[in-house]
C-alpha cells in the first residue's frame, strides 16, 4: 500500500476513537476527517463532498419532513390507540405493541415511532397494571426489525442504496429488502415475545418510582447532647415508622444511602425521610430530633403554571460530565430537577451534586411550554409531558395516513423514484398545513445528515487508495466460501454498529465489503444487503441504535439488561439474515 492508503486507514481508525472514547459530537469529528483528507490531498473537493449530493442523503432529509407530518398530526397515535386495545395478559399486550410498532417502523423513521409510543405504551401499561420495562425495550427492537422491511424504513438502507446507485448503477426497490426484512421481523418478534418476559426485569419506569416516593420530604438534625447520640437506627425507634422510611444519612460530607438498623446515630446527622405528610408530626414526638432545614420540604408542588416533565439526557447535552449545579441547569432551562433515574434506579443523595450522564432520565418542574420550546433541541432525546396542554390536531391523522400511503404507492409501483415520491410527499404535508414549515425545518436532523455525507468521503478514500482491498484481503484471508465471507462482514458491521452510529458504520464497511466481493469473484449485491441488516441489527447496548438510548430511561433499564436479551436476538437475526440473503441474492 501507499501512503495515501496508510493516511486513509489511519483517518478511519481516528474516527472510530473519537466517536467511542471522546464526546466530541460526531458530525464534528467527520468533518475534522473529510477535511484531513482534502488538505493531505487524498481526495479533491468534488470527491470528498459527493455524499451531500447523494440520493440516498437526500431522500433521508425529504423524509424528515414527512415523518414530522405523521407525528404533529398525532397519526401514530392515533393508530395506537386503535391497536392497542385491552389486553388482558402480558403476552397479548406485548402481542399487541409489536405487530403495529413493526408495521409503521417500515415506512416511518424508526425514533419518531419510538417517540409517540413511548408515552403511549407508559400511558397503556399504568391503565393496564402492566411493567413498562417488559414492552417498551421489546418496542425499540420491533422498530429496528421493521424498519429492515422496506427501502424508507431506515436510513441505513437509504444510505447503502445510494452508494449502489453511484458506484454500481444499481436501485433498489421500496420492497425488494422484504424477502429478508419480514422473515427477520417475524423471527425476532416471536423470539420477543416468547422471551422477552423472561430475560426482562419487572421494573418501574422513573415517573412510577418517583410517584412512590414524591409525597414529601422530611429532613431532621440529630441534636448535639440529646439523647439519640450514640443509639442505632432501631434503638431510637426510627426503623418501624408508620408513615414514612429513612432513605439516607448526611453525615459531615458523607452521604450514607443504604442505612442499616445498626448503623449507630451520631451529632449534626441529618436523616431524610420519605413518606406521607404525617410524618413530620411522627417524628417531632421523638426527642432528640428537630427540623434541619425550616420543616418539610414538599416535593409535588401544585401550581397552575407549571407542570412535570420527563426528558432524557441526550449525547449532545452541554452539560454532560458536569454536576447540575455546575451545569447552572436551572437557569438554563427555567426547570427544577425533581428527581434523576440512573439505570432504573432514582439517585440518591443532592440533585445539585449528582453529574449527568447521557441516558439520565429526569424529571422535572417546569413551565407548560417546556415541551414546546424543547421538544426539538438536541440537549434531549425524548421530552414528554406528564399532561400534554397540546395535544396534535387528530383531525389530519388520516390525511397525513393517505399521504404516506400514496408516497410509497407511487415509489412501489414504480411510478416516481423513491426520492422524487418523498418530494411530493413533503410538499403535500406542508401545503395541507398538516405541518408548518417552521416545525418542517427543526426536524431536519442536520447532525445526522452531515455524519452521513461525510462519512461517504471515509468509503471514497478507502477505495480509491486501495486500503479497502487490503483490509478485505486481512479480513477473508484463506476463506474461500462466501458465506463464511458474509458472515464476517455481518458481524464487523455489527461491531461497528454496537460501537458508533448504525450509518457511519454501514459506509465505512461498504467499501470493505465490494472489495471482499471481488476478491472472492462473486456478486457485491449479498454483501451490501448484508451491511443493510447488520448495520441496523443493534440489540446488545443502549448506545449502538437511538431508540434503544430514547426506552433506557422511561424502562427503567440498567446496561447488563440489552445484553442479556440483545445477545440471543442479536445472534437470532444474524443467522437467519446470513442464510437467507443468498438464497434470494445468489452469489
Amino acid at each position: 500500500m501507499d501512503w495515501d492508503a496508510y493516511f486513509s486507514i489511519t483517518v478511519v481508525a481516528a474516527v472510530l476513537a473519537g466517536l467511542v472514547l471522546t464526546r466530541i459530537a460526531p458530525d464534528v469529528v467527520l468533518m475534522a476527517a473529510l477535511t484531513a483528507l482534502v488538505i493531505a490531498g487524498v481526495l479533491t473537493p468534488g470527491e470528498a463532498l459527493q455524499g451531500f449530493s447523494n440520493p440516498g442523503v437526500m431522500t433521508i432529509a425529504t423524509l424528515y419532513v414527512v415523518a414530522a407530518g405523521l407525528k404533529e398530526t398525532g397519526a401514530v397515535q392515533w393508530i395506537a390507540h386503535r391497536l392497542l386495545g385491552q389486553p388482558r395478559s402480558l403476552k397479548r399486550a406485548q402481542l399487541r405493541m409489536l405487530l403495529p410498532t413493526g408495521g409503521l417502523s417500515a415506512f416511518m423513521n424508526n425514533t419518531t415511532v419510538v417517540a409517540m409510543f413511548i408515552p403511549a405504551v407508559q400511558e397503556w401499561a399504568n391503565r393496564l397494571r402492566l411493567p413498562p420495562s417488559k414492552l417498551l425495550l421489546p418496542l425499540s427492537y420491533a422498530a429496528i426489525l421493521g424498519g429492515t422491511c422496506t427501502l424508507i424504513g431506515t436510513s441505513t438502507n437509504l444510505v447503502v442504496d445510494g452508494l449502489l446507485q453511484s458506484q454500481m448503477d444499481i436501485a433498489l426497490g421500496m420492497f425488494e429488502l422484504a424477502w429478508v426484512g419480514v422473515p427477520l421481523l417475524f423471527v425476532g418478534g416471536a423470539f420477543l415475545w416468547l422471551f422477552a418476559d423472561r430475560l426482562l426485569p419487572n421494573r418501574d419506569s422513573v415517573i412510577e418510582q418517583f410517584d412512590q416516593a414524591r409525597e414529601y420530604c422530611v429532613e431532621v438534625l440529630v441534636e448535639s447532647g440529646g439523647p439519640l447520640v450514640g443509639k442505632t437506627i432501631q434503638e431510637a425507634g426510627l426503623r418501624h415508622l408508620r408513615h414514612g422510611y429513612l432513605a439516607e444519612i448526611q453525615r459531615g460530607e458523607r452521604l450514607l444511602t443504604v442505612v442499616a438498623p445498626e448503623t449507630e446515630l451520631q451529632a449534626r446527622d441529618i436523616l431524610v425521610f420519605i413518606g406521607a405528610p404525617e410524618c413530620a408530626r411522627e417524628l417531632r414526638r421523638i426527642h432528640g430530633l428537630k427540623p434541619a432545614n425550616g420543616d418539610v420540604h414538599k416535593l409535588d408542588i401544585a401550581h397552575h403554571r407549571r407542570c412535570l416533565v420527563e426528558a432524557v439526557i441526550g449525547p449532545d447535552f452541554a452539560g454532560l460530565g458536569q454536576s447540575i449545579r455546575e451545569s447552572r441547569f436551572r437557569s438554563r432551562f427555567q426547570a427544577v430537577i425533581l428527581s434523576i433515574s440512573r439505570e432504573g434506579r432514582r439517585l440518591p443523595g443532592k440533585v445539585g451534586d449528582i453529574k449527568l450522564r447521557v441516558g439520565d432520565t429526569l424529571l422535572l418542574e417546569t413551565a407548560q411550554d417546556f415541551v414546546d420550546q424543547y421538544r426539538y433541541r438536541k440537549d434531549f432525546l425524548l421530552v414528554s409531558a406528564l399532561n400534554d396542554s397540546t395535544p396534535p390536531d387528530y383531525r389530519k391523522a388520516p390525511l397525513a395516513l393517505v399521504i404516506l400511503g400514496a408516497m410509497v404507492s407511487l415509489s412501489a409501483f414504480g411510478v416516481l423514484s423513491i426520492l422524487k415520491a418523498a418530494f411530493l410527499a413533503a410538499g403535500v404535508m406542508l401545503v395541507t398545513r398538516s405541518i408548518t414549515a417552521s416545525k418542517a425545518r427543526r426536524y431536519i436532523n442536520l447532525q445526522v445528515l452531515i455524519v452521513i455525507a461525510a462519512s461517504f468521503a471515509l468509503g471514497a478514500a478507502m477505495t480509491k487508495t486501495g486500503a479497502a482491498q487490503a483490509i478485505a484481503g486481512l479480513l477473508v484471508g484463506g476463506v474461500a466460501s462466501p458465506w463464511v465471507a458474509l458472515a464476517l462482514v455481518y458481524a464487523l458491521t455489527v461491531l461497528f454498529t454496537e460501537l458508533i452510529t448504525n450509518n457511519a458504520a454501514a459506509v465505512l464497511m461498504f467499501p470493505v465489503a465490494t472489495a471482499v466481493a471481488d476478491q472472492l469473484g462473486v456478486n457485491a449485491i449479498p454483501f451490501a444487503i448484508a451491511i443493510m441488516m447488520a448495520a441496523s441489527a443493534s440489540f446488545m447496548t443502549p448506545l449502538g441504535y437511538q431508540t434503544n438510548l430514547m426506552v433506557y430511561g422511561p424502562g427503567g433499564y440498567r446496561m447488563v439488561d440489552y445484553f442479556r436479551i440483545g445477545l440471543p436476538l442479536s445472534l437470532l437475526v444474524g443467522g437467519t439474515a446470513v442464510a437467507l440473503i443468498p438464497m434470494i441474492w445468489s452469489f
